[in-house]
């Protein structure tokens, strides 16, 4: 599950890897962005919407547990969904996000939200934009920036420019309580399956003392650093595929070797 303003498609190198281990992988779109339908009221545009969608498509899949990736605001779905008694979640990985949500990273994505281009002449453009908005991501390749940028676009005739897959008034939800006084410590807490904390170490969302919190408070969580990005490491680079695969696809949390928190 992506982040807040992304869509599923950040996730395919990810995919293609468990997918090649014999996983069946599943990558929505939330309401308002990639190719899901946009909600009538933005109000909406918040976690039990979000977990209520969730819940459905789970539902509709007909399968009795579920492994969860959870990028960022994927990340607080995911703690939402494993908190719950009786949750078919199996393992958790949660993409450099925590229980509580800081003002000053909030601030950084609410700026960038409400600074949205309406309109890119060309998708080199568009490409610069994200390079610059998503540097924290850390050193990618070419072909990965292109990957971004051309799933989080789309060519509009009557514009003749390319237009975001991303509704604008997701600023508007992101303003409410949902977000500002956001604390899910209580879900956390109730989480009782294996857990992987994933933090870039130049986060401005996750720190390295609330990583720290949430391996004290849930000790089935353990928490890995890297130490070449902020937030969120992107998952497309092999080094932090691996770490995901591993944790996904293995038994115990030794696969993982040395951890950080």
């Amino acid at each position: 599950m992506h982040g807040l303003t992304r869509q599923g498609r950040d996730f395919d190198y990810l995919a293609e890897r468990l997918a090649a281990a014999g996983r069946r992988v599943i990558c929505p779109d939330l309401p308002g962005r990639g190719r899901s339908g946009w909600i009538s009221n933005p109000d909406h545009y918040a976690l039990p919407q979000y977990c209520a969608d969730m819940n459905a498509l789970i539902a509709r899949l007909g399968v009795a547990e579920v492994d969860w990736v959870g990028t960022s605001l994927g990340g607080l779905i995911g703690m939402i969904m494993a908190g719950f008694s009786g949750s078919i979640v199996r393992k958790l990985v949660i993409n450099d996000i925590g229980p509580f949500v800081s003002s000053t990273g909030l601030q950084r994505i609410g700026k960038y939200i409400s600074n949205m281009p309406s309109l890119f002449k060309t998708i080199e453009e568009a490409e610069t934009y994200f390079r610059t908005v998503l540097a924290p991501y850390g050193k990618l390749a070419d072909e990965h920036w292109r990957h971004l940028t051309e799933h989080s676009v789309r060519w509009d005739e009557a514009q003749q420019g390319y237009v975001l897959l991303c509704d604008p008034t997701i600023a508007k939800g992101f303003r409410l309580p949902w977000y500002a006084a956001l604390n899910l410590w209580d879900y956390w807490e109730a989480i009782k399956v294996p857990m992987l904390v994933l933090r870039g170490k130049q986060s401005d969302l996750l720190s390295f003392e609330l990583a720290a919190e949430m391996r004290k408070r849930n000790p089935m969580a353990n928490v890995f650093q890297f130490d070449d990005c902020g937030h969120v490491p992107p998952l497309m680079v092999s080094e932090q595929i691996d770490v995901v695969t591993q944790f996904l696809l293995k038994d115990a949390m030794s696969c993982l070797g040395e951890r950080n928190g």
